[in-house]
């Protein structure tokens, strides 16, 4: 009896840790840095944003130069969207975009990278 008492609260707790780890935000808002400059920029850091599973809203600032994000935690993290953004050729604060592809970027898109 003891052991059956023992097996099903050991069950319980484990059921009850498990559910209370899937629970994140699905409304979740976020933001960041990401560099940039023009219209052309935006439309690519936001293309670039939308592409990653998870993310419902994504608007990117060029006054401010961040991103305003709202994604399910459940499917992505704001790092995921970063390097998504960085493989178009923005850096962000998570993630810095590979040097070849920002040199392929448009003249006017090419802000000024800190080394």
């Amino acid at each position: 009896m003891k052991k059956i008492f023992l097996v099903l609260l050991v069950s319980i707790i484990g059921i009850s840790v498990q559910a209370q780890e899937k629970k994140k935000n699905k409304n979740a808002k976020t933001e960041f840095k990401v560099e940039g400059n023009c219209e052309m920029c935006e439309k690519r850091i936001e293309a670039a944003a939308f592409s990653v599973k998870g993310v419902k809203s994504a608007d990117w600032h060029a006054d401010h130069k961040d991103i305003h994000l709202i994604i399910d935690e459940n499917k992505c993290s704001k790092e995921d969207v970063a390097k998504a953004i960085a493989a178009v050729g923005h850096d962000t604060e998570y993630a810095k975009a590979d040097d070849e592809v920002y040199e392929e970027l448009h003249g006017c898109c090419q802000y000024g990278r800190i080394e």
